[in-house]
């Protein structure tokens, strides 16, 4: 009886670790699905924001409005008020101002609820532009917040490495 009933508790003991090991597995899958998932959307986004001078800018800002940005977006430049509408506003701007704008996506991950993109953002096409990381923090597929930072690219540098 003793046998049978250390068996049993032994086996149960298996049984359930095997169950959370299982439910950890579909933990970390369902994270994983969610990171990717917020990577796409941002790309899709920042995308949609900078490349798309053949979409009409009222339709742009609207989708970007609606899909994009949450009502509550967080701004962390010193240069811009927080908010979607204010973001979008100077986007309407750019988009007369600087119609030849365009980036050029060199690395994008995520991890969690964040997403970081390296640009190369170019107001022209002939300009050196500037490189730029963006981090996104996503709330239910739409940019909650955003920190960046950007530089210059010089005509010259002191190493053989370009900053893509």
């Amino acid at each position: 009886m003793n046998v049978r009933y250390n068996a049993f508790r032994c086996g149960l003991a298996g049984f359930l670790a095997m169950l959370a090991l299982g439910v950890c597995q579909a933990s970390e899958d369902a994270q994983g699905a969610l990171e990717q998932s917020n990577l796409k959307k941002a790309l899709y986004c920042m995308d949609l924001l900078e490349n798309r001078p053949d979409i009409e800018p009222s339709i742009r800002i609207r989708t970007l409005s609606e899909e994009c940005f949450a009502e509550t977006y967080i701004q962390h430049s010193p240069h811009v008020e927080d908010g979607r509408d204010v973001v979008l506003s100077l986007f309407a701007n750019r988009y007369k101002n600087h119609p030849e704008t365009s980036i050029s996506v060199k690395r994008s991950a995520s991890q969690g609820d964040l997403v970081w993109i390296h640009l190369h953002v170019k107001r022209t096409p002939d300009a050196l532009g500037r490189a730029v990381i963006n981090i996104f923090r996503m709330e239910d597929g739409k940019f909650a917040e955003h920190w960046n930072v950007g530089q210059a690219v010089p005509k010259t540098s002191k190493n053989n490495n370009t900053m893509f």
